[in-house]
Parts: C-alpha cells; sequence; structure tokens
C-alpha cells in the first residue's frame, strides 16, 4: 500500500508539470535511456528506472521549456553553459535546469550489472592520490550521500587544479553552477532523492548507497576524467 501511495503521489507530481508546461516551446527534450528499464535489477528495480526516468526526469524538461518564453536564450544554450550562469536565471531555471543536467549524466554513469568495466588506471592513481585508496573514495562518497539532510545529490568531481573531490549538493544544484560551494567537473553523480530508490529500499538510503557500486559505469566515468584532465 505504501508503495502504491508513493508511486501516486509520483504520477500526480509529475502529471501536473506536463499540464504546466502546456504549449511552451521545447528545445529540451529527454533522451532514452541507455539500457533497458530494467537493466539494472536487482540493484535498481525497473519500477522505480520506468517512474525515474520517464515522469520526474521528463516533469524537469517540461517545466525548464515553459521558462523558454521568460528567458528566451535558454534556448539553443548548452546546460553546461546554463549551470555556469545559473544565478542570472530564477528557481525554476536552476531547480529544473539542474535536474536535467544531473539526470542525464547519472544515467549515463550507470550500466548493468557486470558491464561497467573498472577504473582506468590514470583515475585510480588520481583516486589513491587524493583519498588514499579507491575503498576510502568510496566510504567519504557514501558518506556525502548519507549526509545529505533531505533530498539532493553526491558527487566525484575534477576540481579547477585536476585533482579529485568528493562532494553533495542539495535539491538539484551541482558543482558546475556558479552558486556552488565546490566547484568541479563532475565524473559520477549519484541520485540521493527518496524516489530514486524507495520502492526497492524504502527509508534504508544506505543499503542504496552501497548496492549503487554494482551499476556504477566506470567506462564513463574513465572518459569524463580523461576528458577533464586534458
Amino acid at each position: 500500500m505504501k508503495n502504491r501511495i508513493f508511486i501516486l503521489l509520483c504520477a500526480i507530481f509529475c502529471l501536473v508539470s506536463v499540464f504546466a508546461a502546456g504549449a511552451a516551446a521545447k528545445p529540451f527534450t529527454l533522451d532514452p535511456l541507455p539500457y533497458a528499464s530494467d537493466a539494472l535489477e536487482p540493484y535498481i528495480d525497473k519500477m522505480t528506472m520506468e517512474i525515474h526516468h520517464g515522469l520526474h526526469h521528463q516533469a524537469y524538461i517540461n517545466n525548464l521549456n515553459a521558462q523558454v518564453q521568460n528567458f528566451p536564450q535558454l534556448e539553443g544554450m548548452a546546460l553546461e553553459e546554463m549551470m555556469a550562469k545559473i544565478s542570472t536565471f530564477n528557481m525554476a531555471v536552476r531547480n529544473n535546469g539542474g535536474g536535467h543536467y544531473n539526470h542525464d549524466l547519472f544515467w549515463k554513469v550507470m550500466a548493468p550489472p557486470g558491464q561497467g568495466g573498472e577504473p582506468s588506471a590514470e583515475l585510480l592513481a588520481a583516486i589513491e592520490k587524493a583519498f588514499g585508496s579507491l575503498e576510502e573514495m568510496k566510504k567519504q562518497f557514501n558518506q556525502a550521500g548519507a549526509t545529505r539532510f533531505g533530498s539532493g545529490w553526491a558527487w566525484l568531481i575534477v576540481k579547477d587544479d585536476k585533482s579529485l573531490a568528493v562532494t553533495s549538493t542539495p535539491n538539484q544544484d551541482n558543482p558546475l553552477m556558479d552558486i556552488a560551494e565546490v566547484k568541479g567537473a563532475p565524473i559520477l553523480a549519484l541520485d540521493v532523492w527518496e524516489h530514486a530508490y524507495y520502492l526497492s529500499y524504502q527509508n534504508r538510503r544506505g543499503a542504496y548507497l552501497d548496492f549503487w557500486w554494482k551499476v556504477v559505469n566506470w567506462n564513463e566515468v574513465n572518459r569524463r576524467y580523461a576528458e577533464a584532465v586534458r
């Protein structure tokens, strides 16, 4: 019953967002998942993926598109550029632009169990330099996600000096935003909003954090790291 109520509330929220977007211009669109919606099971269930991607992410995009009439410069703007000047927009752009960027990254840094590869030699060396070991980095990353009060994200980022850092942000903020306390290029992102894990884990966020490493797409993280340190 609790899960059914949660699903119903998610659907209502997202449908309201769809209608609110109305006939607004739609320069931002939802890409399909890079794998089947059940491909991350048993660690992330099919229904969570369908609701999260098809309803929640779509709602952020709809709401962002609705803001184009208020900020025409958004049309054609890259998400990274939008994040870099997010303080010049209203909260609707900050929340929904951030939601679009964050989720677009989130889907890509996950892969079906056994298909995500391993950290590259270069990334592993950087992790060991910054944190001492891969396990210590995971520990700090999990801590960032577990201690984020309410809703938000945990991140592994490359800072301006090319070193790695773990950080977290509230709501749909991210380290690319000009208002972020700790800035850098995100190479790994974890959504710790309840809708990302509640159907399978309920209030056990720690279990979700632990199992999530089973679906990390290190191949994509390696690519993003190499690009960030070029």
